[in-house]
């Protein structure tokens, strides 16, 4: 019985781990230019690696590297990072009656392992989703940020200015390949060509909280088109 228990969770983690393979190849460069940052910021080595392993959150670490490099206070990266995470208490909101049978320890995995990727996987899947289907998910994808991290800490003490490549690319591609296949109703297409269109413009005329403004008024969009459709849940 134990073993077959056991077998089980082998086979959801796999799947989970599958299912992420795509967006760990994606988020690649992605963890490449976070790694060689920090040692441009002047972080050593153990530094780089503990931010990379305990900020599990990529725009977050670009951001707070960036105001670090530039002399901003600590006030304003921690306001900063609230607002640009902030996408996660609603992550967590919409995961609560999935997860909500889990033990607190699996809970508190899931909450640390959980990335718009992870969201997104578990959004697309419709059935209820498991511990080992969606730890096998977080997982792997925090092991290919930590190893890709890692190289990119090597490589900044060989390749100078890895910012030159442009990787900071691959955030949006990342993102675009989340937000393409959820967007299936007319709510959520009319929500993100509102944000597309809002964060051009504000950003054109150098809105710094641009892309808050253009995120939180797409959600409002999007809910008012369901609404105003019905739209089935």
């Amino acid at each position: 019985m134990v073993s077959q228990q056991s077998n089980q969770w082998q086979k959801a983690m796999m799947a989970g781990a599958v299912h992420t393979a795509p967006l760990n190849l994606a988020v690649i460069p992605w963890g490449v230019l976070a790694g060689s940052m920090a040692v441009e910021t002047g972080l050593d080595f153990w530094q780089s690696v503990a931010m990379s392993a305990m900020v599990f959150a990529g725009a977050a670490q670009l951001v707070t590297l960036g105001l670090l490099n530039s002399g901003a206070g600590y006030i304003t990266i921690v306001i900063s990072v609230f607002f640009i995470t902030s996408q996660h208490l609603l992550y967590g909101l919409t995961l609560r009656p999935q997860v909500k049978d889990f033990t607190t320890p699996q809970r508190l995995s899931i909450g640390f392992l959980l990335t718009d990727e992870l969201f997104a996987i578990s959004a697309a899947k419709r059935q209820s989703l498991s511990f080992p289907y969606l730890f096998g998910a977080g997982f792997s994808f925090y092991l290919v940020w930590l190893i890709t991290s890692l190289c990119g800490i090597a490589m900044a003490n060989i390749v100078g200015d890895l910012s030159r490549l442009h990787l900071d690319f691959s955030v949006v591609a990342t993102l675009l390949a989340i937000v393409v296949p959820l967007t299936k109703k007319i709510s959520t297409l009319c929500g993100v060509i509102f944000s597309l269109v809002v964060a051009i413009v504000l950003s054109m005329y150098s809105f710094s909280s641009a892309i808050v403004i253009a995120g939180v008024g797409g959600m409002f969009v999007s809910v008012a088109v369901s609404r105003l459709l019905k739209e089935e849940k």
